[in-house]
């Protein structure tokens, strides 16, 4: 005959303890803040970098508007004028030098004078805060500056 087992009474349940579903928790909320860190800095630099390739695009329309037209937009016309014919524009091509208004990464128009300061033209992005100044992505970014 065969020797029967008993099972000794007691707790038997399988499962995690409270401190292993503690140190799970706690490595998925250092794994969640490493990946929210990495993607935040890549969206401010490519909101820079976007910004930065719209400026360009921007310079370059109101070039070929100077060639058209021998001057640049005045301070009033604005990039406006590279958008809707102004009254005294020369020559100004079907559907304009730009399809919409130039706004940067962060939805904000662009700042135009003209004359510039340093130019015939300032052109610039006062960067995600929106105001004069900043750090970071909060920094104004100028076509000078490219």
């Amino acid at each position: 005959m065969k020797a029967m087992r008993i099972k000794p009474a007691g707790n038997n349940q399988g499962g995690f303890t409270l401190i292993e579903v503690m140190i799970v928790v706690a490595i998925l909320g250092v794994l969640a803040t490493l990946v929210v860190v990495n993607i935040g800095g890549s969206q401010d630099t490519a909101n820079i970098n976007a910004t930065k390739s719209n400026l360009q695009a921007v310079s370059q329309a109101l070039d070929l508007y100077k060639l058209d037209n021998y001057r640049y937009p005045s301070t009033d016309q604005g990039l406006q004028a590279l958008v809707e014919r102004p009254d005294n524009a020369r020559n100004w091509p079907e559907g304009g030098y730009l399809r919409k208004m130039p706004t940067d990464a962060w939805d904000n128009e662009f700042v135009y004078m003209s004359p510039g300061t340093d130019g015939p033209y300032d052109l610039y992005s006062l960067g995600a805060d929106a105001a004069e100044g900043g750090e970071g992505p909060a920094a104004d970014i100028s076509i000078d500056d490219l």
